[in-house]
């Protein structure tokens, strides 16, 4: 299954950007001796790390179902987007942390400030035009909900991924932008070291933020509820159902969803007039919603079903 251009146009946009920025910030680095300008660096540089993995998690959630994964490889894009969140507290936090503190115990003032300035001013334009494709992006997926409970609700982890590094990006520039330019004003070098451990904390929250989501879409999240009321719908309205009981979807990836209907079906029906009931309800269902790769129908009474339900509710765990 094909991933939506506009997921790749955002990545694409992003890793082009971070790895010229990377580039820049590092001869920067070397030039001036600015600690906030190393860290920066770091955190483009593993942005761009982050892209790849990104684009490789894409090429294998489309890899067709087989033997081994009947409901396709749509998780391989959850796991490989976990893996960013991992890298971007580890390598991007971490190591502006660890500079940081070693600036702030052993501070030495920053020289070459033309050239500092002049990348990040050129780094801003750059994240910015990559914010703002990712922010389009998000706007045209988002609906009318709001942006946080679209980020909450989002099943596709590439957009809101970018996004977020792009804003901490962006952040994290200001960070530095205002830390180089006290430490050079006030004659306080330490004050870029403690740009750095500001530029940590943006990245240790927005891991927080990238792992948590992306790890509730890797244990198993439910579909839109959408897809689970049309289902409902379509199989009330069939002449060999008595009662639709209720739907349990999964969401398997970004384009992959799998169904289990609960439902009740007339007495007197044979079995080909059930499985001939199925095909119907499951037909008009993928129409759709062709996202939908497994409709699976129990027969089970209400009675069983809400019992169930309610033993789901009172083990539900924590979050």
């Amino acid at each position: 299954m094909a991933a939506p251009s506009g997921s790749r146009l955002v990545i694409y946009a992003a890793l082009v950007g971070n790895l010229c920025i990377a580039i820049a910030k590092f001869v920067a680095a070397g030039l001036s001796g600015s600690s906030a300008m190393l860290s920066e660096g770091v955190h483009s540089l593993v942005d761009t790390i982050n892209e790849v993995l990104l684009l490789y998690g894409l090429r294998r959630s489309e890899k067709k179902p087989d033997t081994v994964h009947p409901f396709g490889y749509g998780r391989e894009l959850y796991f490989w987007s976990f893996i960013v969140a991992l890298l971007v507290f580890a390598a991007g936090a971490g190591v502006s942390a660890y500079e940081g503190i070693q600036h702030i115990r052993h501070p030495e003032p920053a020289t070459n400030h033309l050239i500092s300035y002049s990348v990040l001013g050129i780094s801003i334009a750059f994240e910015g035009a990559s914010w703002w494709i990712a922010l389009r992006e998000f706007r045209a997926t988002k609906g009318t909900m709001g942006y946080f409970e679209a980020f909450r609700r989002s099943k596709d982890p590439t957009t809101f991924t970018v996004l977020l590094e792009d804003s901490a990006a962006l952040l994290g520039l200001g960070f530095a932008l205002v830390g180089l330019l006290a430490a050079q004003l006030l004659d306080m070098p330490v004050l870029d070291g403690v740009a750095s451990l500001c530029i940590a904390a943006v990245l240790a929250v927005t891991a927080f933020l990238l792992a948590r989501e992306t790890k509730g879409l890797l244990v198993g999240e439910p579909a839109h509820p959408s897809v689970a009321n049309r289902i409902l719908a379509v199989a009330n309205t069939d002449p060999d159902l008595r009662n639709a009981n209720g739907v349990t979807t999964m969401q398997m990836g970004p384009d992959q969803v799998v169904a289990m209907l609960s439902a009740e079906f007339e007495d007197d029906r044979t079995t080909p007039q059930i499985e001939a009931c199925i095909t119907r309800i499951e037909k008009v269902v993928k129409a759709e919603y062709p996202e939908l790769v497994a409709l699976f129908v129990k027969p089970q009474t209400p009675e069983v079903f809400r019992a169930r339900r309610a033993a789901l509710g009172e083990h539900r765990p924590s979050p």
